[in-house]
């Protein structure tokens, strides 16, 4: 699990970057979509606030943006696996955003549930209350500063996804997180000896260049 190739490590590096930005960019427009279409609505001071819709959907952007500075950053480094500021940058940005894409998955997928479970009414407190539906379902018309139009369905179909994307940005900055521990030699990756195998490199690079110098001091 902690193995990490110095041939073939920093393309799969790379592509786990690649991979981090794009899934951190559709999950950004997903939760932003969903924000902007339907919890701006219910989350008015001036109306009952469905905390739990909002602070999910919050992480869910959060997530995405965190996850797009995690794939630069190793994107960065499988370019340039000696730099110490870099391999540290990893460790943080990868540790953060798997953290956050974790609790951003449980959150959606909380949401997911309280949504089926009660129908969609959450989704309704904008509304007025005397005319407002049973649930979000219902044929029943409501005098609502929003169209009702589907609103379950298409919350659902954006949330699902998103807390799909979610768990994937997870398993990413893990394995991303895997791989600054074993470029920094930190333990449980300690003994997979690419930070002795890259020292060396950067040592025998040394050497070669001081050596070339000298050579061309003496032609000189």
């Amino acid at each position: 699990m902690c193995g990490f190739d110095k041939d073939k490590g920093p393309g799969r590096l790379m592509k786990k970057g690649l991979i981090l930005i794009l899934v951190g960019h559709i999950n950004f427009i997903l939760g932003a979509i969903v924000h902007g279409s339907v919890l701006r609505h219910i989350s008015k001071p001036s109306q009952h606030i469905s905390t739990n819709y909002t602070v999910a959907n919050i992480i869910s952007v959060t997530s995405g943006l965190l996850s797009i500075a995690a794939g630069i950053t190793a994107i960065v480094v499988s370019r340039n696996l000696h730099g110490f500021k870099l391999q540290i940058s990893l460790l943080i940005a990868s540790f953060l955003n798997a953290l956050l894409s974790a609790a951003c998955s449980a959150g959606l997928l909380m949401a997911i549930g309280i949504t089926i479970a009660h129908n969609g009414t959450g989704l309704m407190f904008g509304c007025n209350d005397t005319v407002v539906p049973i649930n979000a379902r219902s044929p029943v018309s409501s005098q609502c500063p929003f169209d009702t139009t589907r609103i379950y369905d298409t919350t659902l179909a954006l949330w699902i996804p998103c807390a799909l994307l979610s768990a994937a940005e997870a398993g990413l900055s893990v394995w991303c997180f895997i791989v600054g521990l074993a470029l920094r030699g930190l333990a449980p990756c300690g003994n997979s000896y690419i930070k002795e195998q890259l020292e060396e490199e950067v040592e025998r690079s040394s050497q070669t260049r001081r050596l070339m110098g000298k050579h061309l001091n003496v032609e000189a």
